[in-house]
């Protein structure tokens, strides 16, 4: 009889076998490859972050270059083309994205043809110029320029010399961005001027403005997108990338014709089906926006298409894996079922092949919790070695010693890994038990809890210091025991060698390194604080030093700038490493002295820093010698508190200046006291004007051959409803100092013009009357605009006007000033030198002047009758003068010999007390009406007087 063949199908244990191991074998395959997913997401983010941070490092560079060369303008000292070209040259060397460096002048349309002859000293033909769409052309007559006026690098870039950008939207948008916020603000892209094909270009601008608030020009960057974002990204390693593409827009937005770079595409796709439904957000594209310099950029980081294998191949030969394992388990059971009821059919043993059965059931089930437990274990480890990938990772036991240390720990730190295994972390780094954070480490450590940031510094095999940052979570084993640590690290040295930087930028002065204003405020308040612990005092000196304008204006700021750095290299000399000596501004100093036990503070150590700066200075090919003036404030003293040490300091500082300059003066509250008549009176002077409070006084002139009066000085006086009557020495030099002197020399000029129009419109005669013209108005820009809208205003004759001026105003430099008298003489004013013979002229120059007058010093004339030298003075002016064909006033007459002597030497005209002081108008008015006249000598005596003579 045939053997009956049992049919081929699955048992109930074997179909459950296939069915369950299928199903987790895909949950197994599923999980891992979401955790590669995790993985891929966080390796993208990561990288796309370190792009973003060089991107936005380099946009950083660009605005701090562009914040340091407009602190060269905004010191509101002049600044040479030379010296421009030298601070940019380093610059243009460092930062290669750089075009050129700009500083844009403000010209107005009267002064354009002395800006375009400026230009062309520089490069013949330069005028001015507007970009037009049909490309460069020469600017039209416009109220206002704002021009490219200094240019580095100039080769390759001359088309943009002389360019007006005033008409320029973008860059006269970005300028009013930057102006309201007080930061660097960026132009839209552009194409060149200056490059015959376009490229992605902007420019980065920062104003320049005075004292007033008023904007004098400029200071910008014309930057090479391109370049900038590339050498951003080379500079930190990230260029080179077959794996990730980065594209930089002008944007919010990908709007391609605002993009800077684009290493490759922005969109990405996946090559299976598996990817994109376990991963369908990405990590295709990661964007971010940020703003710098006012405006929105676009960085978008895409990951390179990559085969599906290439990044799940865990889960994939997990997957394979379990299906085999799976396979044969069926085949395993599907055998067993058939032996099972090969054996009931033949031995009726069904209940024995049960038992078996259950209990095969049963251990299969224990296998397979065993297998899900070691694997959610791994799975756990996996996730926390993820959310923690770093530069290195390291392990530590339960002692907390290092056991591992991986990541090329050696070649990124310079500390060799047989250092570290072994030891804790204190015992590796002793420093972390004397600092705060050390010790908060330790105490997470031993109370079992994760750690964050700790950053720590040692020193590396090689001798240099190394700053590290590490995170660390705790490993715990079935029971709950500690087991160790787990974690990662970073080196960290650069960023904290750029806080570093950073930070003593903050706080010292470019020119000379020293510390600035606030880094002084610190010391001095760790000085106070010193001082109230110890019962020490504590000297502020404030050092002014007391030639520097005459070697800015005589040898350039240049050679101010070595004086400055000399100065301060002799100021540290000259005192201990643990006095602070910092720069307040200008040409003034600080040194705060701290008095020890063994340290006593001797008014010594002050002459000592004296003797120090007058050493002689080589500036060039000449030696100069300049002292310094030094105010010294005491704390703890009377009537000196801790926050007014510099102010008192300062004041002291003034009154060494009044005392000759060249010494030392300790505050005292009497100062105070002259200080606070100063503040006073300036606080007064501000609203004399508007109050109506200033009134003049007329000294007449009077002819010595007629005896009648042909002229008067306005002399101003301030009538101060509490000071009374100020006289002009308390208010002029204050007035002078704080720039009011041009408003009320202006108001000086129009009432006295006015007030001698009304007296010749009154049938008093035709009078000239004198003005004094200030330092600031003599500077002035608008001079002869003001001039001539009095004179048309009042209708006065322009010869019965005298404009007074002192040597000084013009001998700093005689060639433009020469100029000036010429255009105010074309007005037809008269033009006279006051107080002539106590300035420091040559008398070469003297012909050059278009002037009228000479106005022989008081002091010359009030000893004439009884000094030999000063009456020896008096007749050499006069000679001079009439050789020259000028005339000649003799001011402070006040006796009838002086009288007599200056008319037996042919002086033309006097004013002085002798014949009348200063009179109000209403006196003065009668003066003229009773027709008064100077009491001369008859012929005959004169002609005695002569011979006698």
């Amino acid at each position: 009889m045939p053997r009956r063949r049992l049919p081929l199908s699955l048992t109930l244990a074997a179909a459950l076998t296939l069915g369950g191991g299928l199903a987790a074998s895909g949950a197994l395959f599923l999980g891992v490859s979401h955790l590669e997913c995790d993985n891929m997401a966080l390796a993208f983010a990561q990288r796309a972050d370190e792009r973003v941070a060089a991107v936005r490092q380099g946009m950083d560079q660009a605005v701090e270059v562009l914040t340091v060369t407009n602190q060269l303008f905004a010191r509101g000292e002049p600044v040479s083309r030379q010296q421009f070209a030298d601070f940019t040259s380093a610059l243009l060397e460092r930062h290669r994205f750089i075009q050129a460096f700009n500083y844009h002048r403000v010209v107005r349309a009267e002064d354009r043809a002395a800006a375009e002859a400026a230009l062309q000293q520089v490069r013949p033909n330069t005028i001015f110029t507007e970009l037009r769409p049909e490309g460069q052309v020469p600017a039209p007559m416009r109220g206002r320029y704002h021009v490219v006026d200094y240019l580095e690098p100039m080769a390759g870039n001359e088309a943009a010399f002389g360019l007006n950008v005033s008409q320029n939207a973008e860059v006269m948008g970005a300028l009013d961005i930057a102006r309201g916020s007080g930061r660097a603000a960026a132009t839209g892209l552009f194409a060149l001027a200056q490059d015959a094909t376009p490229q992605p270009s902007f420019e980065m601008i920062l104003p320049i403005l005075d004292k007033d608030g008023a904007m004098t020009g400029d200071t910008a960057v014309i930057i090479r997108g391109n370049e900038l974002v590339r050498s951003s990204l080379a500079g930190a390693g990230l260029l080179e990338s077959n794996d990730i593409f980065v594209s930089v827009y002008a944007s919010e937005h990908a709007d391609a014709s605002k993009r800077l770079l684009s290493t490759g595409p922005t969109q990405v796709s996946h090559d299976h089906f598996l990817a994109d439904w376990l991963m369908p957000d990405g990590p295709a594209v990661h964007s971010t926006v940020l703003r710098i310099a006012g405006r929105p950029w676009r960085i978008d980081v895409a990951a390179a298409t990559r085969p599906f294998l290439a990044d799940h191949m865990a889960s994939t030969a997990l997957l394979v894996g379990g299906i085999l394992i799976t396979l044969l388990s069926t085949a395993f059971v599907q055998a067993s079922g058939q032996r099972a009821r090969k054996v009931q059919q033949l031995v009726r043993q069904r209940t024995a092949d049960l038992r078996r059965t259950n209990r095969r059931l049963v251990e299969d089930m224990i296998a397979r919790e065993r297998a899900e437990k070691a694997l959610q274990q791994s799975e756990q480890r996996f996730r926390q070695l993820v959310s923690m990938s770093s530069d290195w990772y390291w392990e530590q036991d339960a002692a907390l010693r290092f056991t591992m240390v991986t990541g090329a720990f050696t070649e990124k730190t310079g500390v060799p890994v047989d250092t570290v295994l072994g030891k804790t972390r204190w015992e590796f780094q002793p420093d972390l038990l004397e600092t705060e954070a050390g010790r908060s480490h330790i105490a997470q450590v031993k109370a079992h809890e994760p750690f964050a940031n700790l950053e720590y510094k040692t020193v590396d095999e090689f001798g240099d210091t190394r700053w590290f940052c590490v995170n660390g979570q705790p490993v715990f084993d079935e029971t709950g025991t500690l087991a160790g640590y787990r974690g990662t690290g970073s080196d960290i040295t650069e960023r904290k060698l750029t806080e570093q930087r950073v930070h003593h930028v903050a706080q010292h002065d470019v020119l000379t390194g020293l510390p600035n204003r606030s880094l002084l405020q610190d010391r001095l308040g760790q000085a106070i604080a010193y001082a109230t612990r110890s019962g020490y005092p504590v000297w502020v000196m404030l050092i002014d030093l007391d030639r520097f304008k005459f070697v800015n204006d005589s040898m350039g700021h240049k050679a101010g700038d070595v004086l400055l750095m000399t100065v301060a290299a002799r100021l540290r000399g000259s005192l201990r490493d643990t006095d602070t000596v910092a720069r307040l501004s200008g040409d003034e100093f600080v040194v705060i002295l701290s008095e020890h036990a063994e340290e006593p503070l001797r008014p010594e150590i002050v002459q000592r820093v004296m003797d120090s700066v007058a050493q002689p200075v080589m500036l060039g090919t000449k030696e100069f010698f300049v002292t310094c003036s030094i105010g010294v404030a005491v704390y703890p003293s009377e009537g000196t508190p801790a926050d007014s040490l510099i102010e008192h300091a300062d004041i002291a500082m003034y009154s060494a200046k009044k005392m000759g300059r060249n010494n030392f003066q300790f505050y005292t509250p009497a100062m105070n006291e002259e200080s606070l008549e100063r503040v006073r009176i300036e606080g007064a002077l501000r609203n004399a004007l508007e109050r109506n409070e200033f009134v003049l006084h007329y000294q007449p002139q009077v002819d010595l051959k007629s005896g009648r009066i042909v002229g008067m000085e306005a002399l101003i006086r301030w009538n101060h409803p509490e000071l009374g009557m100020v006289p002009p020495v308390r208010f002029i030099g204050i007035a002078e100092e704080t720039g009011l002197i041009v408003q009320i020399g202006a108001w000086v000029m129009r009432t006295a013009c006015a007030q001698n129009k009304a007296w010749q419109d009154a049938g008093l005669g035709k009078l000239r009357v004198a003005v004094n013209l200030s330092a600031r108005q003599f500077g002035a820009a608008d001079l002869i605009a003001s001039l001539e809208s009095v004179l048309n205003d009042t209708g006065l004759d322009p010869d019965c006007l005298e404009i007074e001026l002192t040597e000084s105003l013009f001998m700093s430099d005689v060639t433009p000033a020469v100029e000036l008298l010429h255009r105010m003489k074309s007005l037809g004013v008269n033009l006279s030198i006051d107080d002539f013979g106590t300035g420091y002229s040559s008398l070469s120059y003297l012909s050059r002047f278009p002037i009228d007058v000479l106005k022989i010093d008081r002091s010359f004339v009030a000893d004439i009758t009884h000094d030999v030298n000063d009456a020896a003075i008096v007749t050499s002016i006069i000679a001079l003068a009439h050789n020259l064909k000028l005339a000649v006033i003799a001011e402070g007459v006040e006796t009838a010999e002086q009288l007599d002597y200056l008319r037996t030497h042919g002086c033309d005209e006097m004013q002085g007390y002798y014949f009348s002081k200063p009179l109000p108008a209403a006196d003065f008015e009668q003066m003229l009406r009773q027709g008064r006249c100077l009491a001369l000598p008859a012929p005959e005596d004169e002609a005695f007087a002569a011979s006698a003579a």
